[in-house]
């Protein structure tokens, strides 16, 4: 379905399809320190009081690789000058992280959901649920309540919370938004995430090799959108269709991504076979949401647009070698890893915001050029794979 009522057909939108949830509007909060990357390796060696080249050297080839330009991180001097054992080897420092991280997530999560609230244009108290992901934030009670509280959304507010669902939970809180958006006719929900690495931040140690590569890769930030059906005319603007979603987890592959809360923070641990597993199974999957769309049969990976989670590029890789994906199909995704690093699940609401830009130039220059259909993708632990079949409108 097409709405025609705009000038031009190169600029006509098409019509939500009733029933189906769509994306009314989207925000997003970093912490005010921004870290080039070529600055990253000196501060981190600096601040972790770290005297071994060969980590310098390794850290410095990390940092190439990744592709980040910058990112956004709450960890800052003052903060290492409160807590200098969070820079020693050993500490148990659960109890400072949490002072710090608890306070900071709520903070990003409190002026990503406010932007995207400035640009639904109704009002807060409208907002009829809420769905909170964090993998960075434990207490009780949780964020999502404190978040409600500080909106001044109404006490009856539909709270759902997701934490340490690591970089799919951004998909995931999609998908849970389109069911109670589409099972609760009216409703309009708020999704946050919010990340920070300060759970993680620790000196290197050869007994951790991955701590360098999150060193290298990883930032942290805030995103929110509000999800709902049957958009308002001339008080909405939905701009995305949340039409399926699959989740699926690959059996015997727990150990793959492998997270452990400890006194001193939270250890990670990455199988070298993660890109190899992605690559096994991707197109099955995508196939599995393609299916959904009337004339499927017809319909090619290259016919699609692409929010695909930036892990890393390996990954980026993998999927667009594997699919033979044009370059510029994950130009989005390669393009927020670029700004921001991997900011778990956030990131793909930043390779979404990049996405809705594309998608308006290719419409306002010509209509056949901009792409309907598309496809939202997230892995992480499990391996766990999640889905959205998304439309374009």
């Amino acid at each position: 379905m097409t709405d025609n009522t705009s000038n031009g057909s190169a600029a006509a939108r098409r019509a939500p399809t009733p029933g189906k949830a769509t994306v009314l509007a989207i925000g997003k909060a970093f912490p005010k320190q921004l870290i080039p990357q070529e600055c990253l390796v000196e501060g981190y060696i600096r601040n972790t009081r770290c005297a071994d080249p060969a980590v310098k050297e390794k850290l410095e080839r990390l940092c190439k690789t990744t592709t980040v330009k910058t990112r956004y991180t709450v960890m800052s001097k003052d903060i290492l000058d409160d807590y200098p054992e969070l820079a020693t080897e050993g500490s148990p420092t659960i109890k400072q992280r949490l002072e710090i991280a608890n306070p900071a997530v709520l903070e990003m999560a409190m002026k990503a959901s406010l932007a995207c609230i400035e640009e639904w244009g109704r009002p807060a108290h409208d907002i009829t649920h809420v769905v909170y992901v964090s993998s960075s934030e434990i207490r009780l009670p949780g964020g999502d309540l404190y978040l409600a509280t500080q909106l001044g959304l109404r006490s009856d507010v539909g709270r759902v919370m997701l934490y340490f669902l690591g970089c799919y939970g951004g998909v995931t809180g999609l998908r849970v938004a389109k069911d109670i958006a589409e099972n609760n006719k009216g409703s309009r929900v708020l999704l946050t995430t919010s990340e920070t690495t300060i759970l993680g931040f620790r000196p290197p140690n050869q007994a951790r090799p991955y701590d360098l590569v999150g060193a290298a890769l990883f930032g942290d930030g805030a995103a929110a959108v509000i999800i709902g059906t049957d958009p308002l005319p001339g008080k909405e603007s939905p701009f995305m269709e949340l039409n399926y979603a699959v989740q699926q987890f690959l059996s015997g592959t727990h150990n793959v991504i492998n997270g452990c809360l400890t006194e001193e923070g939270i250890n990670f641990k990455l199988g070298r076979d993660l890109p190899q597993k992605i690559e096994d199974n991707i197109e099955a999957f995508c196939k599995k949401l393609m299916a959904k769309v009337k004339g499927s049969t017809e319909l090619q990976f290259n016919d699609l647009f692409w929010a695909v989670h930036p892990g890393g590029p390996a990954i980026l890789n993998r999927v667009e070698n594997t699919l033979k994906l044009r370059s510029e199909k994950l130009q989005c995704s390669r393009r927020a890893l670029m700004d921001y690093g991997n900011v778990s699940s956030n990131t793909v609401f930043y390779v979404i915001e990049y996405m809705r830009e594309e998608l308006k130039k290719k419409k306002k220059a010509a209509a056949d050029q901009e792409e309907e259909w598309g496809l939202a993708l997230a892995f992480g632990p499990g391996i766990t794979f999640e889905g959205i079949l998304l439309r374009s409108l």
